[in-house]
């Protein structure tokens, strides 16, 4: 779902996304007691790039991309997080994201902190060539606020492990050898890690997994709706079928969408999509809005598209017991209060899509010790992690008798402040 999209589904999306961010912290703040002094730096990025990438296009002329790069937090270590190439990127949406980032990697117990970075662009109006330029001059431009002991990039929307390829290729150029440890989500073949294609979505099935067992859930009768049907929703999609047997009858795009009570086939949605740009050209069951779909009478609803679907105007129509966010920002502050008031337990994005970083950590691991994983060994590790992490919010829940998202931010943030009193910041 483009940003314009879930503009016209509510008013309520434009919401700045930081914004969001120090509310969210101010909440925590309140619940740890933290002092001013402290709040101020957990509410403030610690480094800020803003670069100006020129490009020469196919057809000679020369182009002036805005990019950013933002390291938020490294209390706990080196900063993480990836790369968006979007034509509606802003500094105040990589502002929140690197936050986010901060906190999943400290919740998912990673020796991380959090960055983003971004370009104002649109790939698809791109050609390979142009793309190729775009991204090779973005590296040139963030190469001293990147590296394998500094800055840890990754792909994000609508960058790819190819785009990363290209990426690490420049900035060993640069440094005069090869650098595979600059970025992760690369090509298995040239440092890349095993498992990392559908790890988001993976890592996300196994807190849909504790979250059922925890809400008494039969995930083989259970029905699922997904709302947005990219990368991580198309796993989400697939892995959710094949692994616990539940019922997707449910998925869109921008576009629009298809319900289909008997179920669809993720891999039949895929190929709609890839064919005809919308998986709501499918040829079964019937039409469904973004919005009729997040009020359907489903167990698990799905976010899996952008920032602020859910919101004061729509939680109340929610029906699902569960609402797994592999997202980021899905949902607004306000409706938090409402779905936690009605009782729909929350995965929040930064536990639920932590998967994908959890892996690139695994990825940066294995670069640094020239020594592989197979699949099954990365999959164990991931399904240990964010285990282990789930179960640390919902005891933070209950003990605090917060929601789950305010108790991942209890979690993820006393860790930073740990980190950040021990080395004397505060």
């Amino acid at each position: 779902m483009t940003q314009t999209a879930a503009r016209e589904a509510s008013p309520t999306a434009t919401e700045n996304p930081f914004k969001v961010v120090q509310q969210q912290i101010d909440k925590c703040a309140q619940i740890l007691k933290l002092d001013p002094q402290t709040v101020a730096i957990l509410k403030t990025p610690l480094r800020e790039l803003h670069v100006a990438i020129p490009v020469r296009m196919d057809d000679g002329t020369v182009r002036v991309f805005q990019g950013f790069r933002i390291h938020y937090n490294d209390a706990r270590g080196i900063a993480k997080g990836g790369i968006r190439f979007h034509p509606e990127e802003t500094i105040d949406t990589v502002r929140a994201l690197a936050a986010w980032m901060t906190w999943k990697c400290s919740l998912l117990d990673l020796p991380l902190g959090g960055g983003k970075g971004g370009v104002v662009c649109n790939p698809k109006e791109l050609s390979t060539g142009e793309l190729e330029r775009l991204s090779r001059a973005y590296v040139r431009s963030v190469y001293k606020f990147i590296g394998p002991d500094l800055d840890v990039p990754a792909p994000d929307v609508y960058t790819n492990p190819q785009i990363m390829a290209w990426m690490m290729d420049e900035y060993s150029v640069i440094s005069g050898k090869p650098q595979f440890g600059v970025i992760t989500g690369k090509p298995l073949c040239i440092g890349g890690s095993a498992g990392r294609g559908d790890a988001t979505a993976r890592g996300g099935m196994y807190v849909i997994r504790e979250a059922a067992r925890e809400l008494g859930i039969d995930l083989s009768q259970a029905t699922v709706a997904i709302q947005g049907y990219g990368n991580a929703g198309y796993h989400a999609a697939h892995l959710i079928k094949e692994v616990f047997g539940a019922k997707v009858v449910a998925v869109c795009d921008s576009k629009g969408g298809r319900f289909c009570k008997a179920g669809i086939d993720a891999r039949k949605a895929l190929e709609c999509k890839e064919s005809t740009g919308s998986v709501c050209q499918l040829p079964v069951g019937d039409s469904v809005s973004n919005q009729e779909l997040l009020a359907l009478d489903v167990d698990i609803l799905i976010p899996a598209a952008i920032e602020n679907v859910i919101n004061e105007r729509n939680a109340a129509k929610v029906k699902a017991k569960i609402v797994a966010e592999l997202a980021n920002g899905p949902t607004t502050p306000e409706a938090d209060e409402i779905l936690f008031n009605k009782g729909v337990h929350v995965i929040p994005d930064f536990l639920c899509n932590a998967g994908g970083v959890t892996v690139s950590y695994f990825e940066m691991v294995q670069n640094a010790s020239l020594y592989y994983w197979d699949e099954a060994e990365v999959y164990d590790k991931l399904n240990k992690r964010m285990t282990a992490a789930y179960h640390a919010v919902l005891n933070t829940s209950r003990q605090y008798k917060i929601n789950m998202r305010q108790a991942a931010y209890v979690v993820a943030v006393k860790r930073v402040v740990e980190a950040m009193k021990a080395r004397g910041w505060v």
